[in-house]
């Protein structure tokens, strides 16, 4: 959905060659105010980055608690409570990213013209507080997720290790198949919470050496943008590609060799 919402903004402003805030209507209360257009564009990156945040925090939760604390799980955790929890999650990420488009917090756009955020630097304090807050926010999420996934990961580990190892040729394989299964799982889970780390990490980075730094870096901070942005394109790509089956019996015997 973030896709599809940005990405024809961006092909807009490519095919014009304007930049965001000459393509739609001006911001109307302050003269150096970015349009419109780029405001709604910074609201919707922030969102995105956000959102699917809390999302993934919710399934590493769900994840661990199935794991590790599988009766707290099966009596309190019920398919009602799955199904109100995303428009929540929704909810509180839309009103907390929209409190930089009633004055707490600064829109801004970065070269080349085609992305608009929020200001992470050179701004006065009720212009950095909204960034700190969300970089702080992010943190918190990612230090939560990893710490779901690494106790998953264990979990995983330790059903892999108590399948049994040997014993007859009929039994060894029915015993080998839930043992690979569950490494499968566990490399998955590991490779994605590595991934998720590395590219939320750069913004929250960004965000504290603009604040308390003062380091305007325009340039660093697009990049920090584009590896935020990253994280939802590889993903897929990784999901996709780990669940074929040719890739998954390499996994295997690499699993075996060592």
């Amino acid at each position: 959905l973030g896709k599809c919402l940005l990405s024809p903004i961006v092909l807009a402003a490519y095919a014009y060659n304007r930049s965001l805030s000459e393509l739609g209507p001006p911001g109307g209360r302050n003269e150096g105010e970015p349009g419109i257009l780029c405001q709604l564009f910074a609201f919707l990156m922030a969102f995105f980055g956000l959102a699917p945040t809390l999302l993934l925090l919710a399934m590493a939760l769900e994840c661990w608690l199935s794991l590790g604390h599988p009766y707290f799980y099966r009596r309190h955790l019920t398919r009602r409570l799955g199904v109100t929890l995303g428009p929540a999650a929704a909810g509180l990420c839309a009103l907390f990213c929209a409190l930089p488009l009633l004055g707490f917090g600064v829109p801004m756009q970065y070269c080349p013209g085609t992305w608009c955020f929020i200001r992470m630097a050179g701004g006065g304090p009720r212009q950095l507080t909204f960034p700190v807050l969300y970089a702080s926010l992010m943190g918190l999420l990612v230090l939560a997720i990893g710490a779901c996934n690494v106790s998953s990961m264990r979990h995983l580990y330790g059903m892999a290790r108590r399948q049994p190892h040997r014993g007859p040729p009929a039994t060894a394989t029915a015993a080998t198949a839930p043992r690979m299964e569950e490494l499968d799982h566990l490399i998955l889970l590991g490779l994605m919470t590595v991934l998720f780390t590395i590219c939320s990490l750069p913004l929250i980075i960004r965000a504290y050496m603009g604040a308390f730094a003062a380091d305007f870096n325009e340039n660093a901070d697009l990049s920090a943008l584009r590896f935020l942005s990253v994280n939802s394109i590889v993903d897929p790509w990784v999901f996709i590609i780990f669940r074929t089956s040719v890739f998954r019996v390499f996994i295997r015997r690499v699993c075996r060799r060592l």
